[in-house]
């Protein structure tokens, strides 16, 4: 808590600091340092000494929370006066983890927002909302989640009845109901793409599945280069395969605005049942001819499309 307060102490301090400054610098544009403004120079510098000391002061008495308090004052008045949401949770999928994302984060970064790539445990569709849940906690709202593979599953659920998310979009993504399970989904994929699924897929004994990283590149990613696509696969997280059963909660899409990118080459996800799941939640959507790993073929179109739902979800909350 200490090492938190500072952090938001030090913060306060800088922007405080830089204002005064701000302040100063325009002073000296205005009087263009002539000769009168020479000889009171040193009034005026006064003057601007006694109100950064003054500034500090309510920081100096206050207490930690009040110090919280204060720093997400100034943080909301900044992001309010910027006109776009500053906060984006990153949510991986299945056999994957948040390095899915690292093509993205730069574009998005350098946009201006602050980002979080959650980790998930991947033991179980509870422990994986809960963390997205803390990472939105982390991060601060108001925030977007983004959700990609079985990543849409849990930012369904973890955006749900939370204030601080204000929108939620889709990245070739599963986008449960409330009561739908994994299940649910593989009875609706077509013959071929159960294939894929039963010849790929192996448990260990622990009951966690991975995919074989021999067909990982051309089932996963046959559009990204092969040396990225082993990358992906080597880093693979397996997951529970109890979470296929698992029943999802009421869903965040029915609340908040949506959007969704479908994967026309997807050969995981059936690109038709992406079309359906969109329409349900009459999201706003963008095709891609990508296969399922479109943050990393197609980063640049991704980072596009938050971007835009990042201002869009910020004017109508």
């Amino acid at each position: 808590m200490r090492y938190a307060s500072n952090a938001c102490l030090n913060r306060t301090v800088l922007l405080r600091t830089a204002y005064v400054i701000y302040l100063y610098k325009y002073v000296l544009v205005i009087c263009d340092m002539t000769e009168a403004f020479k000889q009171t120079e040193s009034v005026v510098l006064a003057s601007l000494g006694v109100l950064l000391i003054t500034s500090f002061a309510p920081i100096k008495f206050r207490g930690f929370a009040s110090l919280e308090n204060d720093t997400s004052i100034i943080s909301d008045s900044l992001d309010s006066m910027s006109g776009i949401n500053k906060s984006i949770v990153l949510v991986h999928g299945s056999w994957s983890d948040g390095s899915v994302w690292s093509k993205v984060i730069p574009i998005l970064t350098d946009a201006g927002h602050r980002v979080i790539a959650a980790q998930l445990p991947l033991h179980s569709l509870e422990n994986d909302v809960a963390t997205v849940e803390r990472a939105v906690e982390r991060i601060g709202g108001p925030a977007i989640l983004v959700g990609h593979s079985y990543g849409g599953e849990v930012i369904t659920n973890a955006g749900y009845n939370n204030p601080n998310v204000t929108g939620l979009v889709y990245i070739a993504a599963l986008a449960p109901d409330e009561g739908e399970t994994g299940n649910t989904f593989f009875e609706k994929i077509p013959a071929e793409f159960s294939k894929t699924y039963f010849e790929s897929i192996a448990n260990d004994s622990a009951g966690f599945l991975y995919f074989n990283p021999n067909r990982f590149h051309e089932s996963f990613a046959q559009d990204v280069d092969s040396a990225d696509a082993n990358i992906l696969a080597i880093v693979q997280k397996p997951f529970n395969q109890s979470i296929i059963a698992e029943a999802s909660g009421p869903p965040a899409w029915k609340q908040l605005p949506t959007w969704y990118q479908i994967s026309e080459n997807d050969r995981l996800i059936p690109p038709e049942i992406q079309r359906i799941s969109a329409e349900r939640m009459n999201a706003t959507t963008l095709s891609l001819n990508s296969s399922h790993m479109s943050p990393v073929a197609h980063p640049e179109e991704i980072a596009e499309l938050i971007i835009n739902a990042t201002k869009v979800s910020n004017s109508t909350h």
